[in-house]
Protein backbone atom coordinates (compact mmCIF):
# COMPACT_ATOMS: atom_id res chain seq x y z
CA UNK A 1 0.00 0.00 0.00
CA UNK A 2 1.11 3.53 -0.90
CA UNK A 3 2.31 5.54 1.89
CA UNK A 4 0.20 8.85 2.88
CA UNK A 5 2.43 11.01 1.47
CA UNK A 6 2.79 9.33 -1.98
CA UNK A 7 -1.15 9.38 -1.92
CA UNK A 8 -0.71 12.70 -1.63
CA UNK A 9 1.36 13.73 -3.80
CA UNK A 10 -0.15 11.36 -6.99
CA UNK A 11 -3.79 13.31 -5.69
CA UNK A 12 -1.90 16.72 -6.25
CA UNK A 13 -0.27 15.75 -9.78
CA UNK A 14 -3.66 14.43 -10.80
CA UNK A 15 -5.34 17.20 -9.45
CA UNK A 16 -3.53 19.37 -11.90
CA UNK A 17 -4.09 17.66 -14.85
CA UNK A 18 -7.42 17.12 -14.74
CA UNK A 19 -8.17 20.80 -13.75
CA UNK A 20 -5.97 22.00 -16.96
CA UNK A 21 -7.04 22.56 -20.53
CA UNK A 22 -3.33 22.38 -21.39
CA UNK A 23 -0.39 19.72 -19.79
CA UNK A 24 2.99 18.94 -21.33
CA UNK A 25 6.08 16.88 -20.16
CA UNK A 26 9.08 18.57 -18.95
CA UNK A 27 12.16 16.97 -17.55
CA UNK A 28 11.08 14.77 -14.42
CA UNK A 29 7.56 15.76 -14.96
CA UNK A 30 4.87 18.17 -16.97
CA UNK A 31 3.47 21.45 -17.21
CA UNK A 32 0.28 22.39 -16.86
CA UNK A 33 -0.65 25.64 -18.91
CA UNK A 34 -3.95 27.80 -18.75
CA UNK A 35 -4.18 30.85 -21.72
CA UNK A 36 -7.15 32.11 -19.79
CA UNK A 37 -5.52 33.16 -16.68
CA UNK A 38 -1.79 33.66 -17.48
CA UNK A 39 -1.76 35.67 -14.22
CA UNK A 40 -2.37 32.59 -12.37
CA UNK A 41 0.85 30.71 -11.20
CA UNK A 42 -1.06 28.05 -9.75
CA UNK A 43 -2.65 27.50 -13.02
CA UNK A 44 0.55 28.23 -15.14
CA UNK A 45 3.46 26.26 -13.68
CA UNK A 46 6.23 22.74 -13.67
CA UNK A 47 5.44 20.02 -11.43
CA UNK A 48 8.83 17.93 -11.08
CA UNK A 49 9.30 14.57 -8.91
CA UNK A 50 11.76 12.28 -10.73
CA UNK A 51 15.07 12.70 -10.90
CA UNK A 52 16.44 15.43 -13.65
CA UNK A 53 19.03 18.13 -14.21
CA UNK A 54 18.44 21.36 -12.93
CA UNK A 55 19.39 22.70 -16.13
CA UNK A 56 17.22 21.13 -17.76
CA UNK A 57 14.14 22.18 -15.73
CA UNK A 58 15.13 25.66 -16.06
CA UNK A 59 15.40 25.68 -19.61
CA UNK A 60 12.24 24.04 -19.75
CA UNK A 61 10.34 26.44 -17.90
CA UNK A 62 11.79 29.80 -19.94
CA UNK A 63 10.55 27.38 -22.67
CA UNK A 64 7.05 26.89 -21.61
CA UNK A 65 6.46 29.71 -19.64
CA UNK A 66 7.76 32.31 -22.03
CA UNK A 67 4.62 33.80 -22.90
CA UNK A 68 4.37 34.31 -18.52
CA UNK A 69 5.32 36.88 -16.16
CA UNK A 70 6.64 34.50 -13.94
CA UNK A 71 8.63 31.13 -13.65
CA UNK A 72 7.31 28.31 -11.02
CA UNK A 73 8.50 24.67 -10.32
CA UNK A 74 7.00 22.37 -7.92
CA UNK A 75 9.46 19.98 -6.49
CA UNK A 76 7.24 17.16 -5.37
CA UNK A 77 10.68 15.57 -3.24
CA UNK A 78 12.49 16.71 -0.84
CA UNK A 79 15.88 15.33 -1.84
CA UNK A 80 15.46 16.50 -5.07
CA UNK A 81 14.00 19.96 -4.33
CA UNK A 82 17.18 20.12 -1.84
CA UNK A 83 19.20 19.29 -4.37
CA UNK A 84 17.70 21.94 -7.07
CA UNK A 85 18.13 24.63 -4.31
CA UNK A 86 21.70 26.19 -5.38
CA UNK A 87 21.28 26.10 -9.32
CA UNK A 88 17.80 28.06 -8.59
CA UNK A 89 19.45 30.29 -6.47
CA UNK A 90 21.82 30.95 -8.72
CA UNK A 91 19.12 31.91 -11.91
CA UNK A 92 17.23 33.94 -9.17
CA UNK A 93 14.60 32.06 -8.02
CA UNK A 94 12.65 32.04 -4.81
CA UNK A 95 13.26 29.09 -2.61
CA UNK A 96 9.69 28.09 -0.03
CA UNK A 97 9.57 24.95 1.49
CA UNK A 98 5.82 23.09 2.23
CA UNK A 99 4.89 20.41 4.78
CA UNK A 100 2.70 17.84 3.50
CA UNK A 101 0.10 16.86 6.84
CA UNK A 102 -2.35 14.48 6.90
CA UNK A 103 -4.84 13.97 9.89
CA UNK A 104 -3.80 11.55 12.14
CA UNK A 105 -7.18 11.79 14.67
CA UNK A 106 -10.30 10.80 14.51
CA UNK A 107 -13.09 13.41 12.27
CA UNK A 108 -15.35 15.10 14.69
CA UNK A 109 -18.91 13.80 15.04
CA UNK A 110 -22.29 14.77 13.98
CA UNK A 111 -22.74 16.70 10.29
CA UNK A 112 -20.46 19.30 8.69
CA UNK A 113 -21.65 23.03 10.17
CA UNK A 114 -20.04 24.59 7.19
CA UNK A 115 -22.34 26.63 4.65
CA UNK A 116 -21.81 24.86 1.00
CA UNK A 117 -20.81 27.96 -1.20
CA UNK A 118 -21.91 28.12 -5.52
CA UNK A 119 -19.79 30.16 -7.76
CA UNK A 120 -22.07 33.36 -7.72
CA UNK A 121 -21.59 33.06 -3.81
CA UNK A 122 -18.33 32.56 -3.99
CA UNK A 123 -16.43 35.19 -6.45
CA UNK A 124 -17.19 38.41 -4.61
CA UNK A 125 -16.16 37.05 -1.78
CA UNK A 126 -12.41 36.34 -4.02
CA UNK A 127 -12.13 39.50 -5.07
CA UNK A 128 -12.63 41.06 -1.65
CA UNK A 129 -10.05 39.27 -0.27
CA UNK A 130 -7.74 39.51 -3.25
CA UNK A 131 -7.78 43.80 -3.28
CA UNK A 132 -7.34 43.22 0.37
CA UNK A 133 -4.19 40.90 -0.31
CA UNK A 134 -2.71 42.57 -3.52
CA UNK A 135 -3.61 46.18 -2.92
CA UNK A 136 -1.48 47.12 -5.74
CA UNK A 137 -2.85 44.83 -8.49
CA UNK A 138 -4.98 46.00 -10.93
CA UNK A 139 -8.06 44.95 -12.13
CA UNK A 140 -7.46 42.39 -14.34
CA UNK A 141 -4.91 40.44 -11.95
CA UNK A 142 -8.06 40.44 -9.31
CA UNK A 143 -10.31 39.04 -11.77
CA UNK A 144 -8.26 36.49 -12.90
CA UNK A 145 -7.04 35.46 -9.30
CA UNK A 146 -10.87 35.64 -8.36
CA UNK A 147 -12.59 33.56 -11.76
CA UNK A 148 -9.52 30.96 -11.65
CA UNK A 149 -11.48 29.10 -9.09
CA UNK A 150 -13.93 27.52 -11.55
CA UNK A 151 -11.28 25.52 -12.91
CA UNK A 152 -11.41 23.61 -9.62
CA UNK A 153 -14.46 22.05 -10.32
CA UNK A 154 -12.17 19.64 -12.62
CA UNK A 155 -10.00 18.24 -10.54
CA UNK A 156 -11.71 15.71 -8.39
CA UNK A 157 -14.88 13.82 -8.03
CA UNK A 158 -16.03 16.29 -5.13
CA UNK A 159 -14.95 19.69 -5.64
CA UNK A 160 -16.81 21.85 -2.81
CA UNK A 161 -16.36 25.08 -1.67
CA UNK A 162 -16.96 25.61 2.05
CA UNK A 163 -18.00 28.78 4.42
CA UNK A 164 -18.43 29.90 8.02
CA UNK A 165 -19.99 33.33 8.78
CA UNK A 166 -19.49 35.47 11.54
CA UNK A 167 -22.29 36.50 13.75
CA UNK A 168 -23.16 40.00 11.30
CA UNK A 169 -23.56 37.80 8.55
CA UNK A 170 -20.34 37.99 6.57
CA UNK A 171 -18.50 35.00 5.42
CA UNK A 172 -15.68 34.81 8.05
CA UNK A 173 -13.29 32.14 6.68
CA UNK A 174 -13.37 29.74 3.75
CA UNK A 175 -12.05 26.77 2.43
CA UNK A 176 -12.26 24.29 -0.48
CA UNK A 177 -12.30 20.50 0.22
CA UNK A 178 -11.42 17.68 -2.70
CA UNK A 179 -12.44 14.30 -2.42
CA UNK A 180 -10.85 11.87 -5.49
CA UNK A 181 -10.22 8.15 -5.47
CA UNK A 182 -10.58 8.03 -1.56
CA UNK A 183 -8.00 10.79 -0.96
CA UNK A 184 -9.06 14.25 0.75
CA UNK A 185 -7.48 17.62 0.61
CA UNK A 186 -7.94 20.42 2.35
CA UNK A 187 -6.82 23.82 0.53
CA UNK A 188 -7.10 27.55 0.43
CA UNK A 189 -7.90 27.89 3.68
CA UNK A 190 -8.73 31.59 4.57
CA UNK A 191 -10.08 33.81 7.10
CA UNK A 192 -10.74 37.74 6.55
CA UNK A 193 -8.47 39.86 8.74
CA UNK A 194 -10.96 41.38 10.74
CA UNK A 195 -12.34 38.22 11.66
CA UNK A 196 -8.91 36.35 12.82
CA UNK A 197 -8.78 34.80 16.16
CA UNK A 198 -12.32 34.25 16.47
CA UNK A 199 -12.61 30.30 15.70
CA UNK A 200 -13.75 30.58 12.51
CA UNK A 201 -11.11 28.44 11.20
CA UNK A 202 -11.17 25.68 13.53
CA UNK A 203 -15.08 25.59 12.56
CA UNK A 204 -14.56 25.67 9.62
CA UNK A 205 -12.18 22.76 9.91
CA UNK A 206 -13.53 20.57 12.10
CA UNK A 207 -16.98 20.77 9.06
CA UNK A 208 -14.01 19.91 6.94
CA UNK A 209 -13.25 16.88 8.74
CA UNK A 210 -16.40 15.46 8.84
CA UNK A 211 -17.44 15.64 5.75
CA UNK A 212 -14.11 14.19 4.47
CA UNK A 213 -14.50 11.70 7.06
CA UNK A 214 -13.81 7.52 5.88
CA UNK A 215 -11.10 9.20 3.18
CA UNK A 216 -7.34 8.22 3.67
CA UNK A 217 -5.29 10.39 3.86
CA UNK A 218 -7.07 13.82 4.32
CA UNK A 219 -4.44 15.86 4.07
CA UNK A 220 -3.15 19.56 3.35
CA UNK A 221 -0.32 21.24 2.46
CA UNK A 222 1.07 24.21 4.76
CA UNK A 223 4.40 26.91 3.91
CA UNK A 224 7.17 25.43 6.31
CA UNK A 225 7.66 29.10 7.42
CA UNK A 226 4.73 30.44 8.30
CA UNK A 227 2.47 29.77 11.79
CA UNK A 228 -0.62 27.72 10.64
CA UNK A 229 1.53 24.44 10.43
CA UNK A 230 1.12 24.91 14.26
CA UNK A 231 -2.48 25.28 13.99
CA UNK A 232 -3.37 22.43 11.79
CA UNK A 233 -1.11 20.20 14.45
CA UNK A 234 -3.47 21.12 17.51
CA UNK A 235 -6.48 20.04 14.96
CA UNK A 236 -4.81 16.34 14.70
CA UNK A 237 -2.63 16.95 11.21
CA UNK A 238 1.10 15.23 11.79
CA UNK A 239 4.45 16.25 8.96
CA UNK A 240 4.17 13.19 6.63
CA UNK A 241 6.84 14.77 4.02
CA UNK A 242 8.06 18.24 2.32
CA UNK A 243 7.79 19.69 -0.77
CA UNK A 244 10.18 22.32 -2.69
CA UNK A 245 8.63 25.53 -4.18
CA UNK A 246 10.99 28.09 -6.99
CA UNK A 247 9.63 31.13 -8.08
CA UNK A 248 11.33 33.74 -10.10
CA UNK A 249 9.00 37.27 -11.01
Amino acid sequence: MRSELARALAFQQGFARRRSPHAVDVPGGFAVLDDRYPYSYDDNKLIVWDAADPAAVLEAADEVLAERGHRLVNVDSDELGVAFAPAFAAAGYQHAENVVMAFRGDPPAGPPEAEHLDLPALLPVLRRDWRADLPEAGEQTIEQLAARVETRLRGADLVGFRGVRAPDGELAARADLYVHDGVAQIEDVYTTTRHRGRGHARTLMRSLLAEAAGSEPIFLVADAADWPREFYGRLGFAEVGRTHSFLRV
